[in-house]
């Protein structure tokens, strides 16, 4: 009860209700000017995280000229420094809502992340508040985990998680603002935008972790005995992943593969979509996605259709009768070839007297065009129908097998 009456006295008291008033004036000044600067073009527009941050910053300040004018009047304040506090951590809630949103721009967790993380903090706070964290601070450094020589405690491993958990966030922001620099840049190829932006993520990536070890104050030198022991994974385990990393990064530095590219790799046969440092994304001209390994890539026989040039030959064959005149059906086939609008005019149509076969002589009309990606079957089917009522109306037999049947000799079974 005594605490209680602690509380109304101290509400009822005039100089509370005036700096409850006071706050109140600044804080909802700091509201009204952050929601007026957020639909105006400018800096802070242009800046979506500075944005979001506009109102607590705009508190801070002015609590802060608060607090100094209530030191020079002599003004005991209660309930400015919580404020200043509680708008902190906002700004810190919303720095690393927008760094997780920059960083995993397709992520649907990044929200409940961010609604479990500001639980936390505000948990954390209420504690502090009513000067119950440091006797969880000093609860947790009660327990004390042995590690050789040294020894740990609860309280440092939490503090340890956190500093490389912040650490990391800082690391993938980074690295997402230096892929969409690198994929934005003009000039550069695909293929070397991609490889820069993972070695530039995996830097950054083992420096937070690095960074966060030794805010922690933990003896780099133990890491040594962890990198024997990866290498021995590697060696005897991973072969098959690690060769695939090393892979993906001589694909992308040799370019021998580039994304768009029209490839068969065995039985796989299809554009390639993307090229990450484990594997690459093939879509079939059926639209089918085929994942490939990028050791496999390395270690077999690719066929790169648009290696040089995304000029690719599509043939299609069709037989006549042996009593054809060849010469006059040949350039037939050749104007039929120049109709479709993907045709390239330069190289022009060809067609070919390719075989003589049982039922007739087999011709070939080859085009060439600069679209492999999307697909081939429509333009086979267009030739072949043009061929078809072209050959009907100049009278140009098709032939089908045939089989004579000869009877040699009678006789008559018994009945």
């Amino acid at each position: 009860m005594d605490f209680l009456d602690d509380v109304i006295a101290l509400l009822s008291h005039p100089a509370t209700l005036r700096e409850m008033g006071t706050l109140f004036v600044l804080l909802g000044s700091a509201w009204l000017i952050a929601g007026w600067l957020k639909p105006k073009p400018g800096v802070i527009t242009k800046l979506r995280g500075l944005r979001s941050v506009a109102f607590p910053i705009l508190g801070i300040l002015s609590v802060g000229a608060f607090q100094i004018y209530a030191v020079n009047t002599h003004w005991r304040l209660h309930f400015a420094p919580t404020i200043v506090s509680l708008l902190w951590a906002m700004i810190g809630l919303r720095i690393v809502r927008f760094v997780l949103q920059r960083a995993f721009p397709r992520a649907h967790w990044v929200q409940t992340f961010g609604r479990a993380a500001a639980t936390v903090v505000w948990t954390l706070l209420a504690l502090d508040l009513f000067n119950v964290l440091p006797e969880i601070i000093d609860w947790l450094n009660g327990f004390v985990i042995p590690m050789g020589k040294n020894h740990i405690t609860l309280w440092e491993i939490m503090q340890g998680f956190g500093s490389v958990a912040g650490s990391l966030l800082v690391a993938l922001w980074l690295g997402g603002l230096i892929e969409s620099r690198l994929l934005a840049m003009k000039g550069v190829d695909s293929s070397v935008q991609v490889v820069l932006s993972r070695v530039a993520q995996a830097v950054l990536i083992l420096m937070a972790v690095l960074i966060g070890a030794e805010l922690v104050g933990l003896d780099l030198t133990a890491l040594s005995v962890f990198g024997g022991a990866l290498g021995v994974g590697l060696g005897l385990g991973m072969q098959k992943i690690a060769s695939s990393y090393v892979s993906g990064f001589i694909i992308l530095l040799d370019r021998s593969i580039k994304i768009g590219n029209l490839i068969q790799v065995g039985n796989d046969r299809g554009e390639v979509l993307n090229i990450t440092t484990r594997y690459t994304v093939l879509r079939s001209l059926a639209g089918a996605h085929f994942i490939v390994p990028n050791d496999t890539l390395v270690g077999s026989t690719v066929q790169n259709d648009s290696f040089v040039t995304p000029n690719t030959r599509v043939a299609v064959q069709v037989q006549v009768a042996y009593g054809t005149d060849v010469e006059a059906v040949l350039p037939m086939l050749q104007e039929i070839g120049a109709l479709p609008e993907r045709v390239l005019k330069d190289p022009a149509p060809m067609a070919y007297l390719v075989s003589f076969d049982d039922s007739g002589m087999t011709l070939e009309l080859g085009v060439w065009i600069a679209d492999p990606g999307n697909g081939t079957m429509g333009l086979k089917s267009d030739l072949n129908r043009a061929i078809l009522k072209r050959f009907r109306e100049a009278a140009v037999e098709i032939p089908f097998p045939q089989r004579e049947i000869r009877l040699l000799g009678t006789q008559i079974a018994d009945s």
